[in-house]
């Protein structure tokens, strides 16, 4: 028996808080626990929330990493890594921890790629912290709102090209820090928008034993929370990818915020230990108070076998010890959990269908590397998406996409061209690696591994509907020149599960999208989106 099986129960009286914990249940395997049915939502898509008090994980599907948690009185909002995609860092919110609303995107202009940001509330003000990969160089960006829907500040660099994943904290004396991977820290100023000081290290992070099977050792994401008498520092190690069993979240804490840094004697509390477990390579967590005084974690991982949907994001109850430690006690997270008690629950999720009365930029829909000028190209008038072309395929195009979180679906759309142009759907990871069914005025164009392939002849002209069904990783077309009345399969298949970060690298996922390339502006209507049951 290990300590972290050892740990007792007990109130939390340690920590200085005023009422005990109730103790949870203990974890189950994937292996031996009875497969749950899903609860379904808007467009039938999965939701966390079952119903009878319990809740089954994620509690946000898709592509959902790096998850960036502030409590803010009786609300919760909730942000992750956009990476390529603007507008980006949209604002969840939530007062149950369990259903989640989207808000308004914090980030129109694209500064490079977004890595694991801060969101942080400081006398009455908030601040997103947020590291990106750029050229020329890299560098940790600040932006603040006076109003979690903004406006928000444009974005002024730190000059911190050697870091990621930046947690914004307050010591007892008052001073503001950023905590960085490699166990670094630096100094801010008092306004929080400049740094006071120079980079610091502070923390060796606790070492797994070297057999066990990581992509690397890589500690990032470090997370600080004040509880009671102490802070606590969460922090991935292992990798944030390669094999299952590598990301992991290990914890240390301090009386005081410059330390020192003692290790938690349970590390790791969270690890995949076996490939046939619900969700591979956990880590990134944070602490969370619910609004019932219980705690929780939250953190993403791989769903198993469904790389292709990127890190999702997981709720993970925690039970704290007589010692002044704490605990994840969900297991593999492949079975429901009680929910929290209290808390108002918000419609959770958003439709993927579309009927374009209006521009969902930032919050339905967001392009791919976008240019300056992207959000141009894009305008609807009459219940119809009118979209420029750009680039000759979707990997010089921006594609448009949507972020799906089953591991089944259907999507489809009307599409006409305009003169000259070239437009269809795709399932799109990178500009090197997607696939996809377009067509000009008189061909077909198929997309596959990221290259532009057959060419068959299009019986359907300048207009025509696209369906694109993906079923655990089989994919199928269908195409239509009446609308969707009658319907043709296309005669070329795919499979797509090697589309993800394993293969291609860039921490992404496959999502659903359109594009249009060549001039013009071509025309998208009724875009309709179905999750299929397995």
């Amino acid at each position: 028996m290990d300590r972290r099986d050892a740990m007792k129960s007990a109130a939390i009286a340690a920590l200085g808080l005023a009422t005990p914990l109730p103790a949870l249940a203990g974890p189950a395997t994937a292996a031996t626990a009875s497969a749950p049915r899903w609860k379904r939502g808007l467009d039938n898509q999965r939701i966390a929330d079952l119903g009878d008090g319990t809740f089954l994980n994620p509690v946000l599907a898709g592509d959902r990493p790096d998850p960036a948690i502030l409590k803010d009185g009786k609300d919760y909002y909730l942000t992750f890594s956009g990476f390529e995609s603007y507008p980006g860092l949209l604002i969840w919110h939530s007062r149950d921890l369990v259903n989640w609303a989207p808000r308004k995107p914090a980030l129109h202009r694209n500064i490079g790629s977004v890595w694991a940001v801060s969101l942080d509330r400081h006398k009455g003000r908030y601040y997103l912290y947020i590291p990106v990969k750029a050229s020329p160089q890299n560098d940790t960006f600040v932006i603040w709102a006076d109003h979690i829907d903004g406006p928000w500040s444009e974005p002024k660099p730190l000059g911190l090209p050697n870091h990621i994943d930046p947690c914004h904290a307050v010591g007892e004396d008052g001073s503001r820090w950023l905590f960085l991977s490699g166990g670094d820290r630096v100094r801010l100023s008092d306004d929080g928008l400049s740094l006071a000081g120079p980079v610091e290290h502070v923390y060796d992070p606790w070492r797994y034993p070297e057999e066990w099977d990581v992509e690397g050792f890589a500690p990032e994401g470090p997370k600080i929370h004040r509880v009671g008498k102490w802070f606590y520092m969460l922090t991935a190690v292992g990798g944030t990818a390669g094999p299952p069993t590598g990301h992991m979240v290990i914890a240390a804490r301090s009386r005081s915020i410059h330390g020192p840094w003692e290790q938690h004697p349970g590390n790791p509390l969270v690890r995949t230990t076996d490939i046939r477990e619900a969700w591979w390579s956990r880590g990134h967590a944070s602490l969370v108070e619910g609004p019932d005084r219980t705690w929780w974690s939250l953190y993403h991982g791989f769903e198993n076998g469904f790389w292709t949907l990127g890190r999702q994001c997981l709720l993970d109850p925690v039970e704290w010890t007589a010692d002044g430690w704490f605990r994840m006690t969900g297991g593999d997270l492949s079975r429901p959990l009680a929910k929290p008690k209290g808390g108002e629950a918000l419609p959770h999720g958003m439709a993927l269908s579309d009927d374009f009365s209006r521009l969902q930029l930032g919050t339905k829909w967001s392009f791919f590397r976008p240019s300056p000028d992207e959000a141009s190209r894009a305008r609807v008038v009459g219940n119809t998406l009118l979209l420029k072309g750009k680039g000759l395929a979707p990997s010089t195009g921006s594609p448009l996409l949507l972020i799906a979180g089953d591991t089944s679906y259907r999507f489809e759309c009307d599409i006409e061209l305009a003169p000259g142009a070239t437009a269809g759907l795709v399932l799109f990871y990178d500009d090197k690696l997607y696939a996809g069914l377009g067509f000009d005025a008189e061909r077909f164009v198929t997309h596959q591994y990221g290259m532009e392939r057959g060419r068959p002849a299009n019986p359907h002209g300048t207009a025509m509907r696209i369906r694109v069904t993906n079923r655990r990783h089989i994919v199928s077309y269908h195409t239509s020149g009446d609308g969707g009345q009658t319907w043709r399969k296309f005669d070329r298949g795919m499979e797509v599960s090697g589309y993800h970060h394993n293969v291609r690298g860039g921490f992404l996922m496959l999502r659903p999208g359109l594009y249009a390339a060549g001039p013009g502006e071509t025309r998208f209507r009724n875009f309709t989106f179905t999750a299929l049951e397995d």
